[in-house]
């Protein structure tokens, strides 16, 4: 009976949403319901639709319900570190949206909503850290993408309609079983490829994707025994593992 009490998360109250609002850095107003245990959507907050951004992640959420739609205004849209199985089509609707952040998350292929390729105006799409075997090609059509992150998937392939996207700069397909890496880099020869930062908290990851990164931390810490050879790549000494413990302030590391 306490367990069940347990899953219901946290209560949003429209007063605990209005106290949640943010300026943010460009001037923006950003409702900021990260890191509170809430397990379900707050309808309350559909109240304070006219905000620019609105950030979700670090919570316990399994499904985004259709009513997003409301949020017209929105610029900026952070889901990252919940449990969502599936997104609406609703969030398609969402034409001024330019950041989507959905990692570390449990969706599938067959659960990414098509609507996607309406969100012309993105330049930055974050898929990491989720179940995707594939990517839909019709992600071509999002032609502003400057950014995609889609690493720690099940991924094969990557459509070449979206690794020729004409303005992307970054592609992080890091940690997917994709059988040539070598060719797939030729064919994003447009493309910076980096190694990009998401960064969530250690406590927000599963057990297997904590495994994961410890095992990485352990690995990079026995390189530091060995005698460094000159090296092109940039080097972030202070970032050990792709999902360090995110700073508190948001404005310090989300990506812009």
């Amino acid at each position: 009976k306490g367990k069940a009490k347990g899953q219901k998360g946290k209560k949003i109250t429209l007063k605990i949403a209005k106290n949640s609002i943010r300026i943010s850095f460009d001037g923006g107003r950003r409702l900021d319901l990260s890191k509170m245990g809430i397990t379900t959507f707050p309808n309350c907050i559909l109240k304070l639709a006219d905000v620019d951004e609105l950030d979700l992640s670090r919570n316990m959420l399994k499904k985004i319900p259709s009513s997003i739609e409301k949020f017209q205004k929105l610029r900026w849209l952070d889901l990252h570190s919940n449990q969502l199985e599936e997104l609406p089509k609703a969030i398609g609707t969402l034409q001024n949206l330019f950041y989507l952040n959905i990692c570390n998350n449990k969706l599938t292929t067959k659960n990414l909503p098509e609507e996607l390729n309406l969100l012309r105006n993105l330049r930055i799409l974050n898929l990491g850290l989720n179940c995707l075997d594939s990517i839909p090609s019709s992600l071509g059509a999002l032609k502003e993408l400057n950014e995609i992150g889609l690493f720690d998937n099940a991924l094969t392939t990557i459509p070449n309609s979206v690794k020729k996207l004409p303005k992307l700069k970054k592609l992080n397909a890091k940690r997917n079983p994709l059988p040539d890496t070598t060719e797939q880099e030729e064919h994003a020869d447009s493309v910076k490829r980096t190694e990009m930062l998401y960064l969530v908290q250690d406590k927000d990851l599963c057990s297997s994707c904590l495994k994961m990164c410890q095992d990485e931390r352990d690995k990079l810490n026995k390189l530091k025994n060995v005698t460094p050879s000159p090296s092109k790549k940039p080097s972030f000494p202070l970032l050990l593992t792709p999902n360090s413990t995110a700073k508190d302030n948001q404005e310090e590391w989300r990506l812009r």
